[in-house]
C-alpha cells in the first residue's frame, strides 16, 4: 500500500503529515479526511466545486487521468498547476504520493476579498 506525504499547510496540517498504507482505489480526499487532515470539501466529494484542490508534487503519473468534468472545474481552482487534481476525484494507485494543499480555495479567496 502506498504512502501519502502531505506537505505543511499553515492551518490544516502545520507540521505536514505522512499517511502510511493508503488504500489503493480510495480518493485522496477521503484518505486525508479519514486521517484527520480536514481538507475542505464543500460539495461532499461529488466533483462539483474546487475546494479540495491539491497539487501532486510526486507520483502524479501514477494517477488515472482527470475526467473532462474534473478538468473543467480545475480551470477555476486557485493556484492551478500542471499537476493539480481535485482530491475527491483522484484515486490512489500503487505509487507513493507527495501532495501540497494550496493556501487558499475559491471559498477562502472570496471571503477574504
Amino acid at each position: 500500500m502506498p504512502k501519502i506525504t502531505i506537505l505543511p499547510h499553515e492551518t490544516l496540517c502545520p507540521e505536514g503529515a505522512v499517511i502510511e498504507n493508503a488504500p489503493v482505489g480510495e480518493s485522496i480526499c477521503r484518505v486525508l479526511l479519514d486521517n484527520h487532515v480536514e481538507i475542505e470539501h464543500a460539495c461532499e466529494l461529488s466533483c462539483a466545486c474546487t475546494t479540495c484542490h491539491v497539487v501532486i508534487k510526486e507520483g502524479f503519473s501514477s494517477l488515472e487521468d482527470a475526467t473532462d468534468d474534473e478538468e473543467d472545474l480545475l480551470d477555476r481552482a486557485w493556484g492551478l498547476k500542471s499537476t493539480s487534481r481535485l482530491s475527491c476525484q483522484a484515486k490512489i494507485a500503487d505509487k507513493d504520493l507527495v501532495i501540497e494543499i494550496p493556501k487558499y480555495t475559491i471559498n477562502h479567496a472570496k471571503e477574504n476579498h
